[in-house]
């Protein structure tokens, strides 16, 4: 029986993705679960005598305990901190869905879970024809949206949902990330995204003074573990 797999998006770059995936992958794991991970593209990384390695990246490897080959964790990574379609440009690379199915199906062999991250939003360009929703889209997997709860998240999450809708991608359920404390009428924007969303958010993560923090979302893992997450239809 091959892995169930989940693509973790989010309504913009820096609200948490790389959080919630983390934790997401310590819940299943706690649950006795074998999870794989996988940053298929990453930009702003390291150089280091072992190559370009990816924060993001190297800390989904560690909550998941992989020490497999770089490459097949994060197959396209690129030293610049701008979008991934501008760095692969420069770098003279493609991207290719094809070759990131190939390896998310090798991991999936191995694994009861792959939980895989991606890169800025939905729609984050990877060339001039494709989008971070394409990878979700070749990989058939349900996508989880991480909303930022900040001014202009009701937007972004309404847009996403739709985005997804439009892409035959199945939407998977949302977490919401207090990224700003300072957000007026915390409440009422929850209600507001429920509505939008369709129904409340699989956990609530409270605002981290410290992003680094390790911590569990088992409430969410149990979640998705009971739904029996099937794979997405795709749209004709």
């Amino acid at each position: 029986m091959s892995a169930r797999g989940i693509f973790i998006t989010g309504t913009d770059t820096g609200v948490g993705k790389t959080v919630v995936a983390c934790a997401l992958v310590r819940g299943l794991r706690a649950r006795g679960l074998q999870v794989a991970v996988m940053k298929p593209v990453a930009s702003g990384s390291q150089v280091t005598p072992q190559g370009l390695r990816n924060a993001d990246a190297l800390a989904l490897a560690e909550s998941a305990g992989y020490e497999g080959p770089y490459e097949e964790l994060n197959p396209f990574c690129f030293e610049p901190a701008i979008s991934p379609h501008i760095a692969a440009k420069e770098a003279g690379i493609e991207i290719d869905t094809s070759k990131i199915r190939h390896i998310y199906d090798s991991l999936a062999a191995r694994a009861d879970w792959v939980v895989v991250e991606g890169a800025g939003g939905w729609f984050a360009p990877l060339n001039e024809r494709q989008t971070m929703a394409d990878i979700a889209w070749a990989l058939t997997v349900p996508a989880l949206v991480v909303v930022g709860l900040k001014l202009g998240c009701l937007n972004h999450a309404h847009l996403t949902r739709i985005g997804m809708e439009a892409h035959g991608v199945t939407f998977a359920g949302w977490v919401a990330n207090a990224v700003d404390p300072g957000l007026e009428r915390p409440q009422e924007n929850l209600a507001t995204l429920e509505r939008l969303l369709g129904g409340p958010p699989l956990a609530h993560v409270p605002h981290l003074a410290r992003p680094g923090v390790s911590f569990a979302l088992d409430e969410c893992a149990a979640l998705l573990v009971t739904a029996h997450l099937k794979p997405m239809i795709r749209l004709e």
